[in-house]
């Protein structure tokens, strides 16, 4: 097999949920594909990091000449509630739904100590922050996934609430071990309408 073939079969399979075969089926796909849709597909890739940065706001994904993203922007948001998600694909499930209409915090991951994220890691500092500069915040919903992780997320973020607010939860919903990421919008509609 020749090298540049066998380099791209090892790319794409270290993408998370790509497997040997699938990623040489994707290979051999971009091998005989039309030259202009690999040459985009190449400059799409490399354009992904210098496009895109993190909202100042939310911590959510925008484009870099923009400091805020389009949620944070929107002046039509619900400024007295924010949900607190773990990532950004979380937001993106959540938002998609229609039923949250406020605005997100996104924390960049959860307390992990075998993947050796702390809370010090996370994007606590500037939730608590958004917390104590904005006196209207009456609601935090914690939208973390319902696992260990997800629930020692929450803890955290409970414990250190720097100021009194409305906390309440999303996993009645959400099956034990479940991912917000991947769930329907049946079930994330009845998360939200059921939370407390």
């Amino acid at each position: 097999m020749p090298e540049a073939l066998k380099r791209i079969i090892d790319m794409i399979h270290y993408l998370p949920g790509i497997g040997e075969k699938t990623a040489a089926k994707l290979a051999f796909f971009l091998l005989k594909a039309n030259k202009t849709y690999v040459a985009n597909f190449a400059k799409a890739l490399s354009d992904l990091h210098e496009k895109v940065r993190e909202c100042e706001v939310c911590h959510g994904m925008t484009d870099v000449e923009h400091p805020t993203c389009p949620i944070c922007s929107d002046v039509r948001r619900d400024d007295t509630m924010i949900c607190v998600v773990e990532d950004y694909l979380d937001m993106l499930s959540i938002d998609r739904t229609g039923v949250f209409r406020g605005r997100y915090h996104v924390l960049g991951g959860v307390i992990s100590p075998i993947q050796w994220t702390t809370p010090d890691k996370l994007n606590y500092d500037s939730l608590f922050a958004r917390i104590l500069e904005n006196p209207s915040i009456s609601e935090i919903i914690l939208a973390m996934n319902p696992n260990i992780e997800g629930e020692a997320t929450a803890l955290y973020a409970i414990g250190h609430m720097p100021r009194e607010v409305r906390i309440s939860r999303l996993s009645k919903w959400l099956p034990h071990a479940g991912s917000i990421e991947y769930a329907d919008e049946i079930t994330l509609l009845s998360a939200f309408k059921g939370r407390g």
